[in-house]
């Protein structure tokens, strides 16, 4: 019999099962079991965890990432990571926004370069909308660096990890909890892991999914695209070109298919980097291509020969838009990729994850704990599925917004010849080369909705059962372009609005943010609001729910010293918000109202399905 170590939430017994080659099988008892140990699966183990919550996570693969997939970590995901204290850890382990202030199109990383944008909130224009919008500022952290941060807070605070352990399948029981057969790769033998819960956070090739039978929403590919990790020295190339994003093009040059263009990505400055090919348009998705062969290709767009190249590793994907129809069934929770695969432009995707789990965690920490009822849970599908088609639609129109620039910089025609005219136009000024310009800056300018995609990284709007909205008139439209423009709102359903605070004496300064979150509720007043916080001191008590309340104002417990949260808590002095553990609005009074604990009690309750 194999025995399995118990750890800290875990219990083994043994179960007989007379058809399974191994003979009797242990089953180890647990309430949670997370299937998946990357962004999703991680962060949710960090934030349940956070709740004072025990449980397994396993990962068919030995270890952490062994590539830098993901690495732009945006201000909605620092956040939450910021309710658990990773924030620092993970801003100290990333690369500074600085290296991400650009992103180029050049014809190598030595040559000639065609255009720039600023990125990643690096442009002087938009530096106000970011500071509005979030203490936070985005780091790239690659995802072999996020993981074992994460897989570490997460052990360390009440999770047992498992890797080389394959989830072969999962019954229910009539008990309503789920048993699930697992794998160990290394001894070769199988047990069973019974838990109240189960978490698909197995990537794009999900068990979970596949045996819910969960259907796909899918739209057509956009092909192939091909990682090249590479260990070479750029600092001298980038010093005066700085930026993590470089688009490399030739169009007056021939090029191999599986190489026609290429993005070369910072991993860390300036030794490492990711080199993703696209193929030629046309060319397919099959491809019988040397480590020589690929060789070449790097070191013509790096532009310099005499710059000694290492290729790390190569790995291909597929640029896909879809995303499930729903994301649970019963006690089983998917995200992360399995839920939705898109693209890595915008940045959304270990972003999104990390926000599936933080929307998720509390829920499943008030049900176990007995705060609200398990029909608060259906919520997580109902807020979440539609951020996750958001995202798989800006991250595939992401991509289609190059295409004007490689039209502009004469990419696209398959003949050497019309390319070399198409191209050369840029430097004639005759009328074609004027008009050739002014598409290519009109072509540059539109990929801002990739680099500075502020609303479509903060503007998740929620709509479900745990949104109080019977209060509320017709919510207010979206800002004219919804992925650039960031809509600060206290509506509910909104996440709660950023506005540095501080104290009567003069101390550090720190967010609303920082107030809401932290696994309690959290109701926010002013001056004249006295009656809602004796409200929600009788009402959490009466509950037994976690509610902190805090006023702010002149002389209140916080001060608003630059008039920001007057501007955006779009509530009156007496009236009152109330935040959920995930620091997203879920109801407002405009002021003061009469029989205010009975009201705010009633919202609780409905919150919760109570």
């Amino acid at each position: 019999m194999f025995d399995q170590p118990q750890t800290d939430g875990v219990s083994a017994e043994p179960v007989s099962n007379g058809q399974n080659p191994h003979g009797d099988l242990n089953t180890l008892e647990t309430d949670l079991l997370i299937v998946g140990t990357g962004p999703a699966g991680a962060s949710l183990a960090c934030f349940l965890a956070s709740h004072g919550l025990k449980g397994v996570m396993i990962s068919a693969v030995p270890g952490s990432a062994d590539t830098p997939r993901a690495h732009i970590t945006n201000m909605a995901a620092l956040e939450c990571l910021r309710d658990i204290g990773l924030e620092e850890t993970c801003v100290k382990g990333a690369v500074e926004g600085d290296f991400m202030r650009h992103t180029r199109w050049c014809r190598s990383m030595a040559g000639e370069e065609f255009a720039r944008i600023y990125s990643w909130g690096n442009d002087p224009r938009r530096k106000g909308d970011y500071d509005a919008a979030s203490p936070c500022r985005h780091v790239d952290l690659p995802q072999t660096i996020l993981e074992p941060i994460l897989v570490r807070h997460a052990t360390l605070h009440g999770f047992n990890c498992r890797f080389d352990t394959t989830l072969v399948s999962f019954e229910r029981e009539p008990s309503g909890s789920t048993v699930s057969l697992v794998k160990d790769s290394l001894s070769g033998l199988t047990y069973r892991i019974r838990s109240k819960y189960l978490f698909g956070c197995d990537g794009a090739r999900s068990q979970i999914l596949r045996q819910l039978q969960i259907p796909l929403v899918k739209k057509p590919g956009q092909g192939l695209a091909i990682n090249v990790l590479v260990k070479v020295d750029l600092s001298h190339v980038v010093e005066n070109r700085v930026g993590n994003l470089h688009w490399v093009m030739q169009p007056d040059e021939d090029h191999p298919l599986f190489g026609w263009t290429g993005i070369v990505r910072m991993v860390r400055p300036w030794n490492e980097w990711m080199f993703i090919l696209f193929p030629a348009p046309g060319a397919g998705v099959e491809f019988e291509t040397s480590g020589a062969e690929y060789l070449v290709r790097v070191k013509q767009l790096i532009g310099d020969d005499s710059i000694p190249v290492e290729i790390l590793g190569v790995s291909k994907w597929f640029i896909n838009e879809i995303v499930a129809e729903y994301y649970s069934d019963g006690n089983v929770f998917c995200l992360g990729d399995a839920v939705h695969r898109h693209p890595p432009l915008n940045g959304l995707g270990s972003n999104t994850c990390v926000q599936d789990a933080f929307n998720l965690a509390w829920k499943i920490a008030y049900v176990m704990k007995g705060l609200a009822q398990p029909a608060l849970l259906d919520s997580y599908s109902a807020e979440r599925q539609l951020v996750g088609h958001g995202v798989i639609t800006r991250a595939n129109q992401g991509l289609r917004d190059h295409a004007p620039v490689w039209e502009a910089l004469g990419m696209m025609d398959p003949s050497l010849e019309v390319r070399k005219q198409q191209f050369a136009e840029l430097a004639s000024a005759s009328e074609q080369g004027v008009a050739r310009r002014a598409r290519l800056q009109a072509a540059v300018e539109g990929t801002a909705h990739e680099f500075h995609g502020l609303g479509i990284e903060m503007n998740q709007r929620y709509d479900s059962d745990a949104v109080y909205l019977l209060d509320e008139g017709a919510r207010p439209p979206l800002p004219e372009d919804p992925v650039l423009q960031h809509d600060i709102t206290t509506y509910p359903g909104s996440r709660l609005p950023h506005a540095w605070l501080n104290t009567k004496v003069p101390g550090k300064q720190f967010s609303t943010i920082d107030l809401a979150g932290h696994g309690s509720f959290c109701l926010l007043t002013g001056i004249g609001g006295g009656a809602w916080r004796e409200a929600a001191a009788k009402v959490a008590g009466a509950l037994g729910v976690p509610m902190r309340c805090y006023s702010v104002g002149w002389a209140q417990d916080y001060e608003d010293v630059y008039f920001d949260w007057a501007r955006r808590r779009e509530v009156g002095e007496d009236g009152c918000i109330l935040v959920r553990p995930d620091r997203f609005v879920a109801w407002r009074s405009r002021g003061m109202i009469s029989g205010c604990e009975e009201k705010l009690s009633a919202v609780l309750e409905a919150i919760l399905s109570r």
